[in-house]
């Protein structure tokens, strides 16, 4: 009797598809409710809010994410591409100074463009006692709508994709844009016919990243009274107490996601984009004079002043002008649990994004089953980071309280102690959320470099004696110095701003500085909240800036 074939699974891939299935059960357990069965009256909540809602959730979300797509490339490319091909005043400045608006969290700079641009603000004030106006005189852009909260996820949210992009750009083989030059190719023919195919890869992980987070965003949408998936995910399940109708609108939002990362795909079809010449050290910058000169230090400083300059500003204003009467060493503490939460997380979803995209490229490499198994994993990791924060708290307590409760019972059983809630009770579970969150970006930005090392490299590495092991120590790792940074840095500056699955789940009486900022902001507190916010910029300012300057040496 012929034997059937046995599948085998690289113990690398075993493992990275047990952590994958951690990832993913948050996501499961939310996904489960689409199919459970409901009572009478959620059926009746998903009804009417089909009915009389969800067109304008579509409507909304749609735009939202079409004008953010177009925002951040056209931003985050155009950066990239002046600090790291050309030379001009301010460039060594721009060119780390440009990642600074990661550390304002979208809905902090909400409020306070909110509380600039307003009719009884600054702003509009001085227009009135400048030029004698009145209510009625003038038309004055409302801030507070959907082209508003597009220019609020643009100002902080284009660094993903100047960040990816320029590195990709730096790593470029000079050699074919010499080849481009030599066959008549001027700047901007070498610039669409080369280094931005070749950077589409970055420029693409760089988008998704940016619309995911809008995607997942709930303090600047709501505030802003735009209504998108995710406003009506927390109004079914916090205000109309229905799981289920929150869980379909959830299945909703990872379906938009899962089409867009689908398409990006599909269109790229069988092309690949790897750097086969060893001539990949930049030389120096086209230098600009002029006009030229004047346009790109404009072009960079605009982004910079709009998303972290002025509001920044604006926020030191308001601390220094009425203060915050509970600064002091409260706020130490705040921002050392806020630290200590930031760098766990970065470093766990570092070291497991590039564990789980080394299995995957072996994977790939064997092709079969394995390579399907790979592919799966990818987009399986990649799903948690277009789930609402506190959707994914509550898929994680849910069986992480389960499992707190079976540790007692055993606990007791075996020894007659009670522990108490080892995981619910401290910060593990909470960073566990995190993990699901955001471990995606950084697999985006490690597979998206991976991928660029061709697999001679790990021939010849295999032909020298290195087993996978070695060949990771010692070839890939230097190769992915710069991207791991840019990954731990991406995670670190998001847990930081990270607010729904905090508040959902974090320990008693333990609290963070986005929680602080949001309940005073939430209040219209602003003068109180701009201390808090203040800290969350200061706290991610300094690993921020040194990662970025050390990136940034890559170019000198």
């Amino acid at each position: 009797m012929p034997r059937l074939p046995v599948f085998r699974i690289h113990p690398l891939l075993a493992v990275s598809l047990l952590l994958a299935a951690l990832v993913a059960l948050p996501v499961g357990s939310v996904l489960f409710n689409v199919v459970q069965g409901g009572s009478e009256g959620t059926g009746a909540v998903w009804a009417h809010l089909a009915s009389t809602v969800l067109p304008d959730y579509l409507a909304s979300t749609f735009w939202l994410c079409l004008g953010v797509a177009i925002g951040t490339i056209v931003v985050g490319v155009t950066t990239a591409w002046l600090t790291a091909m050309h030379d001009f005043p301010g460039r060594r400045f721009f060119e780390w100074a440009l990642v600074l608006p990661l550390a304002v969290p979208a809905y902090v700079l909400a409020y306070v463009y909110t509380d600039f641009l307003q009719f009884a603000g600054p702003l509009q004030s001085t227009l009135r006692e400048a030029f004698g106006w009145r209510r009625g005189d003038y038309w004055f852009p409302e801030v507070r709508s959907v082209g508003g909260a597009v220019a609020m996820f643009v100002f902080v949210l284009y660094p993903y994709v100047y960040l990816l992009a320029r590195t990709a750009f730096l790593e470029r083989a000079s050699g074919m844009l010499e080849a481009a030059r030599t066959l008549g190719c001027g700047p901007w023919a070498s610039f669409f016919r080369v280094s931005l195919p070749l950077a589409r890869p970055a420029v693409a992980a760089g988008t998704a990243l940016a619309l995911m987070e809008t995607l997942a965003d709930y303090g600047t949408v709501s505030y802003f009274g735009v209504q998108t998936f995710t406003t009506g995910i927390y109004r079914a399940w916090f205000s109309l107490g229905d799981r289920v109708a929150a869980a379909q609108l959830a299945a909703g939002l990872l379906g938009i996601v899962v089409l867009l990362l689908a398409l990006e795909r599909l269109s790229r079809g069988r092309a690949r984009f790897h750097n086969t010449t060893g001539r990949n050290r930049p030389g120096t910058g086209r230098e600009l004079t002029g006009g030229a000169a004047v346009l790109a230090t404009l072009a960079c400083a605009l982004p910079l002043c709009f998303g972290f300059a002025l509001p920044g500003g604006l926020l030191l204003r308001l601390a220094l002008a009425e203060g915050d009467a509970q600064f002091g060493a409260h706020f130490v503490r705040l921002a050392g649990n806020s630290v200590v939460l930031a760098g766990l997380t970065a470093l766990l979803a570092v070291a497991l994004a590039l564990l789980v995209a080394y299995a995957v490229r072996q994977a790939q490499a064997a092709r079969g089953r394995s390579a399907r198994l790979a592919a799966a994993l990818q987009r399986l990791v990649g799903l948690g980071y277009a789930v609402p924060g506190s959707v994914i708290a509550v898929g994680v307590l849910i069986p992480v309280t389960r499992l707190d409760h079976a540790l007692i019972a055993a606990a007791e059983a075996w020894f007659g102690v009670n522990p108490g809630l080892m995981l619910t009770g401290g910060i593990a579970a909470l960073i566990y959320a995190y993990l699901v969150r955001f471990l995606a970006v950084a697999l985006n930005a490690v597979g998206e470099s991976l991928a660029k090392i061709t697999a001679s490299m790990d021939e010849a590495a295999r032909s020298l004696g290195c087993g996978q092991g070695g060949a990771l120590r010692r070839v890939h790792l230097p190769i992915l110095r710069g991207s791991l940074l840019t990954a731990g840095l991406l995670v670190f500056v998001d847990v930081m701003k990270e607010l729904p699955a905090t508040l959902v789940m974090r320990p008693f009486n333990f609290d963070t500085l986005a929680t602080q900022a949001y309940t005073l902001a939430a209040d219209e507190r602003l003068a109180e909240a701009s201390t808090a916010s203040l800290a969350i910029v200061a706290v991610g300012l300094l690993p921020l800036i040194a990662l970025s300057r050390q990136i940034a040496k890559r170019r000198r």
